[in-house]
């Protein structure tokens, strides 16, 4: 099956297909953004690709932010991102939902509005059936028709592993972006959904638990949450996706040439996720998110492995990480001044 120049639907969203039985999460080595290439090796394989933020560039791979912004007007830019994953859950139509909600996020994260999107699919044609493939596309078409976004067409490929995202487009104005190189020292830090989905997805992935409140979370678009943080005059943020709280901080801490310090207590967590980690659900890349930022973190005295594998867990869909306060989400920290003993992209953990 072909997606492309393939038309969204039309008219009312179809109703669910009949299921099939067979579980998503085991036909893939890993499971949604904690599938990703780990931070430190991807920084290294993209490094000859920087230096482009010249000209009509506004935002490029430089600081490694959440979307690319070109400026095309004194009072426009269009941004540009793609975001594809392997199942993370069972459910084919929940999965087509947390997969656009993800791929939509990125334009959220810098401030914009998504305009159009297009699908992105590898699929395992003598595998799996076209029946289960038409259920993620339509929990895609949910969640973008949700967002106002129109799908058009998209791009195919037979893949041995299952993948599902979208490239998005978007504008925004290029003096309101949100960017993960403006934070400024001295202000709290604000985010804008609890963290352990990676936890719980995993549990999921080995036990067929489901748990609604993670989907819940991760189906949830950051839209309202980037319009409270532009109307509350911020100008940083990131979203906290597969690098984990602890990785996107760092980068946006390290661009920005500041420091930050995290409340462990005020972090929210997303319902069982506690448990999860208790009962030892920690994905490798997961583990490996803390192994990249272990170097720039002062942990507390009685800060746990436990707390910094929570606070790096993989997040899929994960909430917004804005520098300033955005009523109506939990504040979890501040930003610092970097010193000679907390250099830029230190994070300091405390109880």
């Amino acid at each position: 099956m072909s997606l492309d120049d393939a038309q969204a639907p039309t008219g009312p969203i179809p109703s669910a297909l009949p299921s099939v039985s067979v579980r998503l999460t085991t036909m893939a080595h890993g499971g949604g953004c904690a599938s990703k290439i780990p931070p430190g090796e991807l920084e290294e394989a993209v490094s000859a690709l920087a230096g482009q933020s010249a000209g009509d560039v506004i935002v490029g791979l430089d600081d490694g932010d959440d979307a690319a912004a070109v400026r095309v007007r004194e009072d426009l830019a269009v941004l540009s991102t793609a975001d594809f994953f392997t199942p993370v859950v069972d459910d084919a139509f929940d999965w087509g939902r947390i997969a656009a909600a993800n791929a939509l996020s990125d334009i959220y994260a810098m401030g914009g509005d998504p305009v159009v999107a297009i699908n992105l699919v590898g699929w395992p044609r003598e595998t799996l059936p076209y029946d289960l493939l038409r259920e993620v596309l339509r929990g895609g078409l949910e969640i973008a028709a949700a967002a106002g976004v129109p799908v058009i067409g998209g791009h195919s490929v037979d893949d041995p592993e299952p993948k599902y995202g979208m490239a998005v487009t978007g504008t925004a104005h290029p003096e309101r972006l949100l960017r993960n190189d403006a934070a400024r020292a001295g202000l709290p830090l604000t985010l804008t959904k609890p963290l352990g989905v990676g936890l719980l997805n995993n549990r999921h992935k080995a036990t067929a638990e489901v748990f609604p409140a993670a989907i819940e979370t991760m189906t949830t678009l950051n839209r309202d949450a980037s319009q409270a943080a532009l109307a509350a005059g911020a100008r940083a943020a990131t979203d906290v996706t597969g690098f984990g709280l602890l990785g996107h901080l760092f980068k946006m801490m390290r661009a920005s040439g500041v420091a930050a310090e995290i409340d462990r207590g005020a972090v929210p967590l997303v319902d069982g996720a506690a448990e999860a980690l208790r009962d030892g659900f920690v994905s490798g890349g997961t583990r490996r998110n803390l192994d990249w930022v272990r170097e720039h973190v002062q942990a507390g005295p009685d800060i746990t492995e436990d707390d910094l594998l929570l606070l790096a867990d993989a997040q899929t869909s994960g909430g917004l990480l804005v520098v300033g306060e955005v009523p109506g989400y939990p504040i979890i920290g501040r930003t610092l001044p970097s010193s000679a003993e907390a250099p830029a992209g230190t994070l300091s953990i405390r109880s």
